[in-house]
């Protein structure tokens, strides 16, 4: 793993990440971890309690246990995505791939196993929130398509002139497909350039994800191609 520099530990400080988890022990070891390396911290230690909260105030990142009482996470990760676009990082203590495949295919971000250790939890963090960031000035553009439009600095897509929602991971997929148009991409591919090589998601994931970015397209979505016995493709042209 690439070494953190000081510049990157200070270009997160003063982030604000909201961890959700019903152990007390877990959130103050997660607390003390983050406000080491300048991140601000709030808890919460149920899914409706984390929900109500967050309404009020918009964190940077969540952080989210799977297990939760009252809305569980994967259902709190729904509702966020459905909602704000921040990254999730799901907590699972299963030793399973379904409860991350279940979290990745409703948006989250990415996801660790209990136990972990707080210098893997801590990378992850940064690494969505440095895929989360949009696009700096001086290299933002307007991607277009058709009537389908992404303005990389406002981190903005809209299809008709009526913006459109998208989680961060459809915003990272169409952007992809826009800036490399009649380019098939591998399942696995779209894996390497969107989610990352550390990140284990099914097949299905991928799909469902493609499946519910092509919905939000409306009017554009016979563009997302796709290529039998390759993966996807995006129809580029007016």
């Amino acid at each position: 793993m690439k070494e953190e520099t000081a510049m990157d530990r200070e270009s997160f400080e003063g982030l604000r990440v909201f961890v959700v988890d019903d152990e007390d022990d877990i959130r103050e070891i997660i607390r003390f971890n983050l406000e080491s390396e300048g991140f601000i911290v709030e808890e919460a230690a149920n899914g409706w309690d984390a929900w109500n909260r967050l309404e009020k105030k918009t964190p940077d990142v969540a952080i989210l246990d799977v297990m939760l009482p009252g809305l569980n996470g994967i259902d709190l990760c729904k509702k966020i995505k459905g909602k704000y676009d921040i990254p999730v990082l799901m907590i699972t203590a299963r030793t399973g791939e379904t409860d991350a495949v279940l979290g990745l295919e409703t948006g989250a971000d990415d996801y660790v196993r209990k136990p972990f250790s707080p210098r893997e939890l801590i990378a992850r963090i940064r690494a969505v929130l440095r895929r989360g960031r949009p696009a700096a000035r001086a290299e933002s553009r307007r991607l277009r398509a058709g009537e389908l439009e992404m303005d990389t600095a406002a981190h903005r897509v809209s299809v008709g002139g009526e913006q459109t929602e998208l989680t961060l991971v459809e915003y990272r997929l169409l952007k992809l497909f826009l800036e490399n148009p009649d380019i098939a991409f591998s399942r696995e591919k779209l894996l390497d350039r969107v989610w990352g090589r550390d990140v284990y998601i099914s097949d299905r994931a991928i799909d469902v994800n493609i499946k519910r970015l092509r919905e939000k397209l409306k009017s554009e979505k016979e563009r997302l191609e796709t290529v039998r016995g390759v993966g996807y493709r995006f129809r580029g042209g007016d």
